[in-house]
């Protein structure tokens, strides 16, 4: 049911969709006298939304704190037991339409794992990613696309555990939980997207797997402002991890609104 529901409502949280309902709403109530000066209103108040959008670094300042709170660790352990990386990287429409491995604006998780695979080349290695969709392809799971690539980087995909049958970060974690069972004392390494990190944490501590964190992804620059469809699309990526670490804790998938490091 959560999962059904989240995709349902992921058309109702973001900011483009608000703003762009607000101004047709604006549009159709200055076509009705009585309405008028609401629609202006309206019209206005969508119209002022979209430039500061435009011209202000906000997607930026929405994301930042997001993906400061745990920092890239200053150097990496002489030893690592697994290496996890969680499904949302790739995309399976474009692999099957094209017959090659397809990866999204988060791909540096990808290239980040395969890196680190190498850099460790005895840790245990964990894919996780079925289908986040509700219209996905049942014949090309993103753990399917995620093999391909890892075959084309040259990483030898035997020593990959492939979980197929998650469908949210939630599952993610728990299938894979029980796949591996990591071991208490296990050093453990997750590679993820920096604004992702805070929710991932806390639900690998709610399903007690110690893990982490190396963040990648980046998208909070405070100088990139002027690009109107590219910080319109950025605001609305955080925007839903902002309500998803909210529905994750009213929920019960986490123990923590807003987990830190200094919180395990």
């Amino acid at each position: 049911m959560f999962f059904y529901a989240s995709k349902l409502l992921v058309h109702f949280e973001r900011p483009s969709d608000l703003l762009l309902l607000i101004l047709i709403a604006g549009v159709v109530l200055t076509w009705l006298v009585r309405f008028r000066k609401i629609g202006i209103t309206l019209t206005t108040a969508a119209a002022l939304g979209f430039v500061a959008i435009a011209v202000l670094p906000i997607a930026a300042w929405v994301a930042a704190p997001l993906e400061d709170r745990f920092p890239r660790p200053v150097t990496l352990p002489n030893r690592v037991d697994g290496l996890i990386v969680l499904g949302g990287a790739v995309d399976p429409t474009t692999t099957a339409s094209r017959g090659l491995p397809s990866l999204n604006a988060d791909a540096e998780r990808m290239t980040e794992f395969v890196r680190l695979a190498k850099l460790y080349p005895t840790a245990e290695l964990v894919f996780s990613g079925g289908s986040g969709q509700l219209d996905a392809n049942p014949n090309l799971s993103e753990a399917k696309v995620a093999r391909l690539f890892f075959q084309q980087q040259g990483l030898d995909d035997a020593r990959i555990v492939f979980e197929d049958r998650s469908r949210d970060t939630y599952e993610n974690v728990l299938f894979s939980k029980a796949l591996v069972k990591p071991k208490s004392g296990q050093i453990w390494l997750l590679v993820a997207s920096a604004q992702d990190v805070p929710r991932c944490i806390g639900i690998f501590h709610k399903l007690g797997w110690q893990v982490i964190p190396i963040s990648v992804a980046y998208k909070s620059d405070l100088n990139n402002w002027g690009n109107f469809a590219d910080n319109l699309g950025a605001l609305n990526r955080s925007t839903h991890e902002w309500l998803g670490l909210v529905a994750y804790r009213l929920v019960g998938k986490t123990d923590e609104l807003f987990p830190s490091p200094e919180n395990p």
